[in-house]
């Protein structure tokens, strides 16, 4: 009998349990009390994920002490370090995006998931479509150009404000827009030609020879800094659209390409402004800076799958072998394009010499934003920006964030409700770094077309 009751009792309660936590549930009090525990269980356990996989930790709480602004903002917004100016002061009043943006907390803003999402993984099965088009280079090399293709339906409200760039008409304001140095169309820049498609834009995303599919035609890698395939591209893109407006937005290390030919070009280039995303300004501090193991091994394991196609082809001009063994970043690049095999440059410094991002930064003459987060993962420190230069050189702006990931920088959900706008409705202008970017580019443009006046 004992037995009896006590599978009775046994039996009964899973049920009598579940019945309580449906009543917890119904209180105010209890539920709070539940979403604190599981988001305490959720970031102790998170905690042990980051220390297996060595990544270092940064909780939403935790207090960043970035270089200090110019702008007056609040922490909890993004900050524009700027040198104050007549561009600076229309931006300010006209760009509401670079100052006003609530980003979002953890979990969701957590720079590893962030820059995962925006990196690897996070593509919509409804994604933009693209034509590829190859390019032959002066020397024989190949680059490939993806056009966007798909026509999107606009909402009348996205059109305003927009005209002045030609957006909606017969002449729509191109796009152009550079990858990571590696290669490859992310989400992230998935997302961004969806939402520059939305707003008007012709988009074109620009490929590096030997990435992406497009073929090595020449016994030549581009170098970290090298603007000379870009150049020609931009040629070719103003060649095909005369009428347009044409602005490029890079995407972190791309950014590379982007300021060196601003800096060669200065006010010789068809471009009207420019943006750069998680840029890497300071190329040798990135490539000697020690980066968390797990994104180290990602990106030489990007970089070595694409020199691998090649090898018979570089083998007698470059030290291949040696390069497919490296365990840094540092390694392969100096193997590569500082190795006695090569004869332009057997010296690491002098490489820099001539392929530092910022090496011409004094020539830029169009408004450039910077977006950086302090929490970037794939980059060294807030603390070493180069902000003297942004605080000296009218032409150069840098929105600097507490958190963001790398090219990450996603809203919170309240500040998207709050807008008009819902998870479902339009994921894609739920990323910070998006907005303010088509924005910037926008009213630069209306600036620059007013001074002209």
């Amino acid at each position: 009998m004992e037995s009896y009751v006590l599978d009775c009792l046994l039996c009964l309660l899973p049920c009598s349990l579940f019945f309580l936590l449906c009543l917890g549930l119904r209180w105010p009090g209890f539920c709070s009390w539940v979403n604190v525990a599981a988001g305490a269980a959720g970031w102790k356990l998170w905690v042990t994920t980051c220390l297996i996989l060595d990544l270092p930790l940064l909780h939403g709480d935790e207090e960043l002490k970035p270089p200090e602004t110019s702008s007056g903002q609040t922490s909890d917004g993004p900050r524009l370090i700027c040198k104050p100016s007549a561009l600076a002061r229309y931006l300010l009043q006209h760009c509401g995006s670079l100052t006003k943006a609530k980003l979002a907390d953890w979990p969701w803003g957590d720079p590893h998931l962030q820059t995962v999402s925006s990196q690897v993984c996070g593509e919509h099965a409804d994604s933009i479509q693209f034509t590829r088009e190859h390019l032959l280079m002066k020397d024989g090399g190949v680059v490939a150009l993806d056009w966007a293709n798909r026509r999107w339906e606009v909402k009348k409200e996205q059109q305003s404000g927009t005209k002045a760039l030609g957006c909606f008409t017969s002449t729509p304001p191109v796009l152009l827009l550079v990858p990571q140095t590696w290669g490859g169309t992310t989400p992230h820049l998935q997302r961004l030609s969806q939402q520059a498609a939305r707003q008007g834009f012709s988009v074109v995303v620009f490929h590096h020879r030997g990435t992406a599919g497009s073929p090595l035609t020449t016994a030549r890698i581009c170098e970290f800094g090298d603007s000379a395939d870009l150049e020609q591209a931009v040629l070719y893109v103003r060649s095909r659209h005369p009428s347009s407006v044409l602005v490029a937005v890079s995407e972190g290390s791309g950014s590379a390409v982007l300021l060196s030919y601003l800096g060669e070009r200065g006010s010789s280039t068809c471009l009207t402004a420019a943006a750069a995303i998680s840029p890497v300004l300071l190329g040798q501090r990135w490539f000697e800076s020690a980066m968390p193991p797990l994104y180290r091994w990602g990106v030489l394991f990007h970089r070595k799958m694409q020199l691998s196609r090649y090898v018979s082809s570089l083998r007698g001009i470059l030290d291949v072998d040696r390069a497919l063994r490296s365990s840094s970043l540092r390694d392969f690049e100096e193997t590569l394009f500082c190795s006695p095999t090569e004869k332009v440059s057997p010296n690491w410094e002098s490489y820099w010499g001539r392929n530092e991002p910022l090496r011409d930064a004094d020539e830029v003459a169009v408004p450039v934003l910077c977006i950086c987060s302090s929490d970037d993962p794939l980059l060294p420190p807030a603390s070493t920006l180069p902000v003297s230069l942004f605080q000296s050189n009218p032409y150069f702006l840098l929105a600097l964030t507490d958190r963001g990931g790398h090219c990450g920088f996603a809203l919170d959900a309240g500040q998207q409700t709050d807008e008009g706008r819902t998870s479902g409705e339009d994921e894609d202008e739920g990323i910070w770094s998006h907005i303010a970017v088509l924005e910037f580019l926008r009213v630069a443009s209306d600036f620059l077309k007013e001074a002209e006046r």
